[in-house]
C-alpha cells in the first residue's frame, strides 16, 4: 500500500490548478509522464490515447480560438497544455500491443461502432491515468472541458483518426492562489454494495 505521502499527492492533497509558477516543464518531465502512464491497464492493450503537448508560443496561439473565455488565461499562462485524445483507429497498431492475439485488430477494424466506443473509454482512462503520472512526478494538473473540440481536432489532428477528448494544463501550480476545495459525494451518495 501506498503511504500517506503518496496518497496526499495524487489524491488527498492534489488540486485541479488554474495559475501557474514560472517554472519549466521539460521534455523529460513529459517523457516520465507518459511512461507512467502507458503502463496502466486498457481494453485488450489497446492503447488508444494520443496526447499533443502544446507549449511554444505559435501552438498556443493556434489553440487560443478554441478555449472557451473562462479557460484562456489558465491555459495560456500554463507551461503546457495537454491535448488528450483518441485514435479512432488504434486497431492498427493492435498487432504490436497484442501479439499473442493475431485477430485482436478485427475486433474493431470490422467494427467501427465497437472501435468507437473502445477509443474513446480506453482514452478517457489514459487521460485519467495521465492526470496521476504526472502528479506522481511533481506536476501540477489542470484538467478541463470548455473548448471546441471541432476547433482542436482541425486544427491539431487535421484529416486524422484523432479526436480531442480534454484538455489538461501541466505546471507547477501556484498554491497561493488555490480557492477552497469544493465538497464531494459521500460514499452512501455515489455508492451500493449489492
Amino acid at each position: 500500500m501506498l503511504d500517506d505521502t503518496a496518497l496526499d499527492i495524487l489524491f488527498r492533497k492534489a488540486r485541479t490548478h488554474r495559475r501557474w509558477q514560472d517554472r519549466a516543464v521539460t521534455d523529460a518531465h513529459l517523457q516520465q509522464v507518459f511512461d507512467l502512464m502507458k503502463m496502466a491497464p486498457t481494453s485488450g492493450n489497446c492503447s488508444p490515447a494520443r496526447i499533443a503537448f502544446v507549449r511554444s508560443p505559435e501552438a498556443k496561439a493556434r489553440l487560443k480560438p478554441a478555449l472557451s473565455e473562462g479557460n484562456v488565461e489558465q491555459t495560456m499562462t500554463a507551461p503546457v497544455t495537454a491535448i488528450l485524445a483518441y485514435d479512432l483507429k488504434f486497431y492498427d497498431l493492435m498487432p504490436k500491443l497484442l501479439p499473442h492475439n493475431p485477430d485482436a485488430r478485427g475486433w474493431f477494424a470490422d467494427d467501427p461502432q465497437a472501435a468507437e466506443v473502445a477509443a474513446f473509454r480506453n482514452g478517457s482512462l489514459q487521460g485519467a491515468y495521465f492526470i496521476l503520472a504526472a502528479r506522481a512526478v511533481g506536476l501540477d494538473c489542470g484538467p478541463m472541458s470548455g473548448f471546441d473540440n471541432a476547433k482542436v481536432d482541425n486544427e491539431f489532428f487535421h484529416n486524422s483518426s484523432v479526436k480531442s477528448n480534454f484538455l489538461c494544463n501541466l505546471g507547477f501550480g501556484d498554491p497561493a492562489r488555490l480557492h477552497p476545495r469544493s465538497p464531494r459525494l459521500d460514499f452512501a451518495e455515489a455508492c451500493k454494495v449489492l
